[in-house]
């Protein structure tokens, strides 16, 4: 069970959101990918007392780690947006749908750009995970019984232990190998619900080099979490 969420200052200027939780056995603080927001997690018996000296003491390691993050980015016109690895200028245009044109991405004039934007990069990002798991189930002897599409931050797809696949449209914004490679590596779930060597075996003769794969999501896809599609 977690309780109601509180706010503290740290180092006179760091927001930490504190949360305290009936399965937290010990003081943990992280930053989120996706917005930067620092969030200090506590056992219910720790005092706040004591959540403000663990998260004071780690104030300029916390500085370090946002600093290192990328600015929200949002989507307007003008924008650079990346679309299956590559960057297109978002211009509002006389068409009736989204459409890259050369380095441009065309987008409806007098419609919410954001909005537009993210059902395209949905619709996206389903046109190409429907058949890379259908291919990769195929391959691996197993089928699935759905696929759904979410905006996630803190994981790129899942796999249910009755086989209904979920995955973070915004991969659409990567590139199609970095998708085809979660869609890999979620169906190599459908025959070992784990991360054990049997479940890497599994995803490497499913995707060959997966690892380099997964290397571009570290090191980029906290990129594309900061895209914002709305004020």
């Amino acid at each position: 069970m977690t309780q109601r969420d509180e706010r503290i200052l740290v180092g006179g200027d760091i927001p930490v959101l504190l949360r305290r939780s009936s399965r937290a056995r010990r003081m943990t603080l992280r930053v989120t990918r996706a917005e930067g927001q620092v969030v200090l997690t506590l056992p219910l018996r720790a005092s706040l007392n004591e959540g403000r000296a663990f998260a004071e003491s780690r104030a300029e390691w916390l500085r370090s780690v946002r600093a290192e993050m990328p600015p929200l980015a949002l989507v307007q016109p003008g924008a650079l947006l990346p679309v299956e690895g590559l960057r297109y200028e978002i211009t509002p245009a006389a068409t009736r749908a989204v459409r890259i044109e050369g380095d441009r991405l065309l987008v409806p004039k007098g419609r919410p750009v954001g909005t537009v934007v993210a059902a395209y990069l949905k619709h996206l990002a389903h046109s190409r995970l429907v058949p890379a798991c259908d291919r990769h189930a195929a391959r691996l002897g197993r089928s699935f019984r759905a696929i759904a599409l979410r905006d996630t931050r803190s994981r790129w797809g899942s796999c249910t232990h009755d086989g209904r696949l979920m995955f973070s449209w915004r991969l659409a914004m990567a590139p199609r190998e970095v998708l085809d490679y979660v869609a890999a590596h979620e169906v190599a779930h459908l025959a070992h619900m784990d991360h054990s060597p049997a479940f890497w075996a599994a995803t490497e003769r499913l995707y060959p080099g997966c690892q380099l794969q997964r290397g571009w999501l570290r090191q980029n896809g906290h990129e594309i979490l900061a895209w914002r599609f709305s004020e």
